[in-house]
Formats: C-alpha cells, sequence, structure tokens
C-alpha cells in the first residue's frame, strides 16, 4: 500500500506582520490569515499526492490569540487524513514577539482538499502516517471529522435548495 508521513507532505510559512497587514482593531487582518492557511495547506496537500487540488472547505478555524504587528506570523501545515480524493490537512499558526523571542499558539484550521486529474485519470492517493505525539493525537480524530463533514454537507446541500439567488435590489421575477 502507498504510504507518506505527515513529515512529507509537511508546508511552512512565515510573515512578519506590518501595518497594512492590521485591521481596525490593531491585530493581523484575519482574512490575511486565512489567505496564508489556504496558500501553505495547497503546499502540503500537493507534497502528499503529487496531483492537482483544489479546496474544498474551510472545516474549522479557531482564532486563539492575536498577532500584532511586529511579530511573525508561521503557519505550519500537514495532512492528517485521507479519503478516496480528498485530503484533510491540519493548520497551527504560531504568533511570534520578535523581540522578546515569545511564542504562542495563534489559530489552528483543519481544511478539505480534493485531489483531481484534468486528463480524468486515475487517482490514488497514499495513506497518511503519523509519526509524533502531535501528528498521532491530530491523525486520530479525523474519522470523527470526516463524519462531521459528511453530516455537514448533507445538511447543506438541503440548505442550498432554499438560498434565494434572485438579485437583492430587485423585484423578483
Amino acid at each position: 500500500m502507498n504510504k507518506k508521513t505527515c513529515s512529507e507532505s509537511r508546508a511552512i510559512q512565515t510573515h512578519r506582520v506590518f501595518p497594512a497587514d492590521l485591521n481596525h482593531h490593531g491585530t493581523l487582518f484575519g482574512g490575511n490569515l486565512m489567505s496564508y492557511i489556504d496558500d501553505t495547506s495547497s503546499i502540503a496537500i500537493t507534497r502528499h499526492c503529487r496531483r492537482h487540488c483544489v479546496t474544498a472547505s474551510t472545516d474549522s478555524l479557531d482564532f486563539l490569540h492575536p498577532i500584532y504587528v511586529d511579530h511573525s506570523v508561521c503557519i505550519e501545515a500537514y495532512v492528517t487524513g485521507v479519503g478516496t480524493r480528498s485530503m484533510e490537512v491540519f493548520n497551527k499558526v504560531i504568533g511570534e514577539n520578535l523581540l522578546t523571542g515569545e511564542r504562542y499558539l495563534a489559530a489552528t484550521s483543519f481544511m478539505t482538499f480534493v485531489a483531481f486529474d484534468p486528463e480524468g485519470g486515475e487517482i490514488v492517493i497514499p495513506q497518511i502516517v503519523p509519526e509524533t505525539a502531535e501528528e498521532k493525537m491530530v491523525c486520530s480524530g479525523y474519522e470523527e471529522r470526516k463524519q462531521k463533514r459528511l453530516h455537514q454537507r448533507a445538511f447543506n446541500e438541503a440548505f442550498f435548495e432554499h438560498v434565494d439567488l434572485h438579485f437583492p435590489w430587485r423585484e423578483k421575477d
């Protein structure tokens, strides 16, 4: 069976937070962090399966600690679960006060990506093998998170049937 370790998919990005990156609270704008997470995740996923992939969902994003100007933000992403064509990636966001060296967990996130072949060929995704205590703990919850996603997807499909697509500023036809 085709297998890879979490560390083989690991991707890390570090950014310095500048004044232009801040929201009106004086902390890193959440949309910027979301973009960094999606970018880092896409690298981890592609390293794992060596296929074209698209973001299917942001399953969770928990903001735990604000990130301030002149701090750094480091996003570490690695694959934590594999389905037939879908893969889950975990993101750990670490902030660092660059003047004091204090590091803190700023956010965590789980995302799901789907692999595809533009020519329609067969897709085989390697299974994931956790090695460290953290990887084993995170990967151990994959099946439960997957079941929650499948339940949420079924709910969303029914929900979307009732979402109005008309322009809100025009009278309905």
